[in-house]
């Protein structure tokens, strides 16, 4: 009686392996479809803009014209260049980017640090300190508005109650004015940096505390050895993004000041709103736009650098 005996495969052939096939055009297509509810706010509402104002930049698009818009290059960017007072908000800007980005972390470290302690009520203490971070930036301002308020602000009232003087007028003095805001914004943005730090200094292991402890060490040798190359990489991220943050501020310096007076807290957002929207130099406005895109893409590049050299 004959045997049937299914062919056996040759060794030189490997049977074939779906998995080990590449995605087809099926594949891909549906992946896109996956991702296209989050991409298309993004394209429509970031880079379309984005790219708009780019092209926007290179031409004299004012607003009221009657005529149509030309094409003019980048004559723009040539009267930017010899425009000192963009570059003078510019420096003022770079001033209000420091002068909240610093003093914001090393609040926020130390704040950081304590609520980390054992301490009581200390779920109460995390709750207010995010107060300010659930605040709008309008809402900030205009409550600060009040405080600083030269007739009846609180600030004013509680130095004349302790002697200190009659105050003066914090948000219109030329000499005032620009570290008025500097302490709204640091007060505002406090909040983020401060649970940003706190989560780095929790996943620290208490272990090696508890072993620097042992040997003897201190509690600055302990957070100098210990804590802070745990907390280098968020430190690192957080104060990078905080100072680009920062540098494109508009809504709470804008309701605080809207650039005064005499222009020492006109950041640049302010200037290319005010070019734009008020003195309807829409190309003018959207050249001081791309120079600001690409001042943040190099402080991004650099972000980014370093973040790869810390992961190395």
């Amino acid at each position: 009686m004959s045997v049937l005996t299914a062919p056996k495969r040759s060794a030189g052939r490997a049977a074939p392996d779906h998995a080990a096939r590449g995605p087809g055009p099926g594949r891909d297509f549906g992946a896109w479809f996956l991702v296209l509810p989050a991409l298309l706010p993004i394209l429509v509402l970031s880079v379309g803009p984005l790219l708009y104002g780019i092209g926007l930049a290179f031409t004299d698009a004012q607003s009221g014209r009657t005529q149509a818009t030309r094409w003019i290059g980048t004559l723009n960017f040539q009267d930017l260049l010899h425009d000192t007072l963009f570059w003078e908000s510019f420096r003022i800007g770079l001033l209000w980017a420091v002068g909240v980005t610093v003093p914001q972390f090393l609040l926020a470290l130390g704040l950081a640090l304590l609520l980390n302690q054992n301490l009581r009520l200390r779920w109460l203490a995390r709750a207010l300190a995010i107060v300010p971070w659930a605040m709008p930036e309008v809402v900030v301002g205009i409550m600060w508005r009040l405080v600083y308020n030269p007739d009846a602000g609180v600030l004013n009232e509680t130095l004349h109650d302790l002697g200190l003087g009659d105050g003066r007028a914090w948000l219109s003095g030329l000499g005032t004015a620009l570290p008025a805001v500097i302490v709204v914004g640091v007060w505002a943005g406090l909040p983020q940096t401060t649970v940003a730090l706190l989560a780095g200094v929790q996943n620290t292991p208490r272990e090696l505390h508890e072993a620097a402890a042992l040997d003897g060490a201190g509690a600055w040798r302990r957070f100098r050895t210990v804590t802070w190359p745990a907390l280098r990489p968020v430190a690192l991220a957080i104060t990078s993004l905080n100072f680009i943050w920062n540098l494109n501020s508009f809504a709470l310096v804008y309701v605080l000041t809207n650039g005064g007076p005499g222009g020492r807290t006109r950041l640049p957002m302010l200037f290319a709103y005010e070019e734009a929207f008020r003195y309807g130099q829409f190309g003018y406005a959207a050249a001081m736009g791309c120079v600001l895109v690409a001042v943040v893409s190099v402080l991004l590049a650099l972000y980014l650098v370093g973040r790869l050299k810390e992961e190395r």
